[in-house]
């Protein structure tokens, strides 16, 4: 083995073990009962609470994807950034106060779906149901997407299998997401935050100075490509909205706004959003950063790259030492097993609150709610490495959609339930149906603009979004006003806000 897998190894070997210390920790703090496995108890703190949501919301498209657009397509990759930064600060604007207050006036609600039938008092379970269903598909799909993430970066970086990348991978989730919890995986996310950060500001600073400084870089650029400067280049109206429109599914995400659910206090809210905003920014800024640089260090050194999506890669290989390089590519994998564990962790709550407690039994101790959460960690863990066996599976194409689908079907529901006194339940059925329905059909039926599938012209979540609330309005308008207990729970929670 050479020196560099050594040092490599070494770097990640290290990550992994503090990784497994974490979940054992967690294992023995947290209590045994379902809202401390599923919900950390609801006493994060507001530094856990921001860095957690920021690291399982970004996964690997922060330090390989984001790099890859800006490298690729210049300047315009910033829309997307932007409009990422103002769905996430909205949301913790809106939702944030708003769903840490409800989510325990309502029943003490604990999943997403929880919420949702207590919110609404849905007698018939419809709202859980479907809900349930959307979470468990999605993100089990979602999962098996991003252990391909892992499985593909050991095998490119490390020389080792695909399969070895992608069992290790899941292994090391597993194991902290399976003991830990809840708890685990916020206090995992927080250190995986801290070292994206970390590799988000050395990376570009190291590439820049390598290239001689900004204005050297900038100028490099220019001379590849005047239009790589040029922040509308080849953009229309319609793409640009499309890109600035990503910030919407920030409001429907479950394994980012559970984190909400999940903070010791409402008062909390604005530290967190402090610190989670400033890390979101300067993450972003070090991404498009990187693929700025990136673009420039490929010309200046006359290599070929294949996958723009690699540059962050490239840099770690050829800028830094063995050590540092494996905490580099350690960044990577933080990224992509902070999301991993959170969607894992989502999927677990649900089987087990809103399937096996819902329809099998309703009287389940909390002890064995934990066991059949822990259960089906595993269980979900081993269809998704079934699911991404194969490295060009047929999943990875949903993963691109999942935000939108998310979006579009959980983003005006989550928003209006917390913000709409007079919505009701059939509304909410409604919002979610249509929503996740228009995706669909914007995404896989085949329907074209101008010789463009739909998809291409405009981001599916725009149409899913706005049908969705149209729906959400008109039938709870049309099917009569919401229980007086149901109001007075609203009232309840403005109370506690202060409005």
């Amino acid at each position: 083995m050479n020196g560099v897998s050594s040092g490599v190894l070494i770097s990640l070997g290290a990550y992994f073990l503090v990784m497994i210390g974490i979940g054992i920790y967690a294992y023995f703090k947290q209590a045994n009962d379902s809202e401390g496995y599923m919900l950390g108890g609801r006493n994060l703190g507001p530094a856990v609470t921001a860095l957690s949501a920021g690291a399982s919301d970004m996964s690997g498209w922060l330090l390989l994807g984001l790099p890859g657009y800006m490298y690729a397509d210049g300047v315009v990759s910033i829309w997307i950034a932007l409009g990422l930064t103002t769905g996430a600060f909205l949301n913790y604007i809106i939702v944030a106060p708003r769903l840490r207050v409800y989510t325990e006036i309502a029943d003490n609600a604990i999943t997403l779906p929880d919420y949702f039938a207590n919110r609404f008092e849905d007698k018939s379970h419809m709202l859980r149901v479907i809900s349930a269903l959307v979470i468990i598909l999605f993100f089990t799909v979602y999962t098996a997407a991003s252990l391909v993430g892992g499985g593909k970066l050991f095998e490119s970086s490390l020389n080792l299998s695909y399969s070895t990348g992608l069992w290790v991978t899941a292994g090391v989730v597993v194991a902290y997401t399976l003991f830990g919890g809840f708890l685990a995986v916020s206090m995992t996310d927080f250190v995986q935050g801290v070292i994206m950060l970390f590799a988000m500001v050395i990376v570009p600073v190291v590439a820049f100075t390598d290239l001689g400084g900004v204005s050297a870089t900038t100028e490099a650029v220019r001379n590849i490509d005047p239009n790589l400067l040029n922040i509308t280049s080849g953009m229309t109206i319609i793409g640009i909205i499309s890109l600035l429109a990503w910030g919407l599914g920030y409001f429907g995400q479950p394994h980012i706004i559970v984190r909400f659910m999940a903070i010791r206090s409402v008062k909390d809210i604005p530290t967190a959003r402090n610190i989670g905003m400033s890390w979101m920014i300067v993450s972003l800024i070090g991404a498009l950063a990187t693929g700025f640089a990136g673009r420039a260090y490929v010309q200046k050194t006359a290599m070929t790259l294949e996958d723009p999506e690699t540059i962050f890669l490239v840099f770690t290989q050829f800028l830094f030492t063995p050590l540092v390089s494996g905490f580099l590519l350690a960044a990577i994998l933080a990224a992509i097993m902070s999301t991993i564990s959170s969607q894992l962790l989502v999927v677990s709550s649900s089987l087990t609150k809103d399937v096996y407690k819902l329809f099998f039994d309703r009287e389940a101790s909390e002890s064995r709610q934990v066991m059949v959460g822990r259960i089906s960690v595993v269980l979900v863990a081993v269809v998704s490495i079934m699911l991404a066996s194969n490295p060009e599976s047929s999943v990875l194409s949903l993963v691109s959609h999942a935000w939108a689908g998310f979006g579009a079907a959980f983003a005006p529901l989550v928003v209006f339930s917390l913000t709409w006194r007079r919505m009701n339940r059939n509304g909410a059925v409604a919002g979610m149906v249509v929503g996740a329905l228009t995706v669909i059909l914007w995404v896989y039926g085949g329907f074209e603009h101008n010789g463009m599938p739909l998809n291409d012209w405009l981001y599916a979540i725009v149409p899913g979004f706005v049908l969705s609330t149209i729906a959400i309005f008109a039938v709870s308008m049309m099917t009569g006003g919401p229980e007086a207990s149901v109001t007075a729970k609203f009232a309840e929670m403005e109370s506690h806000l202060g409005k």
